[in-house]
């Protein structure tokens, strides 16, 4: 039953990102807008679909599967959420039309590798934190996603060269307001992930999770950097990208670059 509901979530996905994609010709060519009600209740549709499929592959008789492929689909699902409820209040299609289709490849990985990976410790306090270090990425990786685009209309605009799908991203103030709002939010979840974390740390070598602890760390206080060089000096454009990047990936190689190691590498 995963199978069929992780299918039905690839393609209601992909029918939400086409409807996405004509919303955004359309504004392109100053045709009249497609409604928003649509690729959003077409996207909610993917997300239940996509929840079920969730379940059934991530709580299993054996444990919960914290495997690689699981987890890029459980982040995937959770920054398409975030996204969700940011749009009902904004138009965000830009983030859409880049969002959704990572979710479609998440969830073919893991339609093609179906193996899983169990968590021993089933306490709650522990899924607290998983809960909270889940949720601090997707938000953080949503930043990402922002940083880029904010990146490319920043470079466009300054050479005068707004053409193609740069014309239909919200003014340049906004994008870089959003964010900023995202890295905020991300960093006080880090924050509580983090300090969450280091109630379950009695060994840093023994436990496997020292490289772990200082890439995640480090991305902490890189972010925690960039917020004072805003809120301080007003730091800004082509600065802010490459910090919010950088913490980004660090982010991505404590988590998914250790997850690879452990369950590809060594296992050989």
């Amino acid at each position: 039953m995963s199978f069929v509901f992780s299918v039905l979530a690839i393609i209601a996905y992909l029918i939400a990102s086409i409807l996405i994609v004509l919303r955004l010709n359309a504004r392109r060519h100053n045709q009249p807008h497609r409604s928003r009600k649509l690729p959003i209740a077409v996207s909610l549709a993917a997300l239940a679909l996509h929840f079920v499929a969730l379940i059934g592959t991530t709580f299993t008789t054996e444990g919960i599967d914290f495997g690689i492929f699981n987890i890029a689909s459980v982040v995937s699902w959770t920054i398409c959420c975030i996204l969700l409820i940011i749009c009902l209040k904004n138009t965000l299609d830009h983030l859409g039309m880049v969002v959704l289709p990572l979710a479609i490849i998440t969830l073919i990985f893991k339609i093609l590798n179906p193996e899983s990976h169990h968590l021993v410790d089933h306490s709650w306090a522990l899924k607290v934190h998983v809960a909270l270090s889940l949720l601090a990425y997707s938000i953080i990786s949503l930043a990402a996603v922002q940083a880029v685009l904010f990146s490319i209309q920043n470079h466009h605009l300054h050479n005068c060269k707004p053409t193609g799908f740069i014309r239909v991203l919200p003014p340049l103030n906004q994008m870089e307001a959003l964010l900023f709002q995202l890295i905020v939010i991300g960093f006080s979840t880090l924050t509580l992930a983090l300090g969450s974390g280091f109630l379950f740390l009695e060994d840093l070598f023994a436990q496997h999770v020292a490289h772990k602890t200082v890439l995640s760390l480090t991305a902490w206080g890189g972010f925690g950097i960039l917020l004072w060089g805003h809120y301080r000096y007003g730091w800004r454009g082509k600065k802010t990208t490459r910090w919010t990047l950088a913490g980004a990936m660090l982010l991505m190689l404590a988590y998914f670059g250790s997850k690879m190691v452990f369950e590809w590498i060594l296992p050989h």
